[in-house]
């Protein structure tokens, strides 16, 4: 179990680089090295015909089979995973393409990585001066767990100052413009630039919807399916001369696993 001090961050007095970068040309360079066309059409785009958030699965009850590996490891707080779970959901949406971030099991794939060692940055080099201005995560003298405890809670806390409202419970539209407003500098969080939490929370987005589900996320493999990805295949020798595209069944590092 994670030590959940890391939901405590300390006060820090950094600050914030004041530059600024296109939301959709950031967004670009993720979605061409990692994602590709599966996301092109979706990122940050309304999915339902009204306002309402209404797939959120925390603190909800659900008619699909219970997954009982799914539990929060990390963020002892509800109201924190709720904020998560929509915002990876903004960034990763769900459309005609296929499933998106809550359904991939995206949230919980974080929640996970954020309780183990990555987290806390284990073997990372730690020690000071942090001086200057801290643009990206690994610059700030935060580990990974309190940056994203952080910018979510400020991400909530712009949401009740502009809306009146919590980030979980905004409309689409007002989650979109307080994430866009993130990814181009323009809010204040402790220790880590807005940006900068930007960036970390979009690679673990995407690393959470393309990841082996050996590491609690793209469920069911959805994630590559929908790319007709085949996964861990050992070896393409037997079909490395045809001239079709070959289409496979996923496979699983696990399936390698003798049962």
């Amino acid at each position: 179990m994670a030590d959940h001090n890391s939901n405590n961050p300390k006060n820090t007095n950094e600050v914030s680089d004041p530059g600024r970068r296109s939301f959709v040309k950031n967004t670009g360079i993720a979605v061409g090295g990692v994602a590709g066309g599966a996301l092109l059409g979706g990122l940050f785009s309304n999915r339902s015909k009204n306002d309402s958030n209404t797939n959120s699965t925390a603190g909800k009850g659900s008619d699909k089979e219970k997954r009982y590996e799914e539990a929060r490891m990390y963020f002892t707080r509800l109201a924190d995973f709720a904020i998560l779970e929509q915002a990876v959901e903004r960034i990763f949406p769900e459309d005609d393409n296929g499933p998106g971030a809550i359904e991939l099991g995206v949230p919980y794939y974080i929640d996970k990585q954020l309780a183990g060692p990555y987290g806390s940055n284990v073997g990372d080099y730690r020690q000071g001066p942090f001086i200057g201005p801290k643009v990206a995560a690994a610059d700030s003298s935060l580990d990974r767990g309190q940056i994203f405890i952080n910018g979510l809670r400020a991400m909530d806390a712009e949401s009740q100052k502009r809306f009146d409202t919590n980030f979980a419970k905004a409309t689409e539209d007002q989650q979109i413009e307080i994430m866009t407003d993130f990814a181009d500098d323009k809010v204040a969080v402790k220790g880590i630039s807005s940006k900068g939490f930007f960036s970390l929370l979009r690679s673990t987005t995407l690393e959470g919807a393309y990841c082996d589900p050996l590491y609690g996320g793209n469920r069911d493999m959805k994630g590559w399916k929908m790319k007709e990805y085949p996964g861990a295949i050992s070896s393409y020798a037997h079909m490395i001369e045809e001239d079709e595209f070959v289409k496979m069944d996923q496979v699983s590092l696990t399936d390698y696993q003798p049962k």
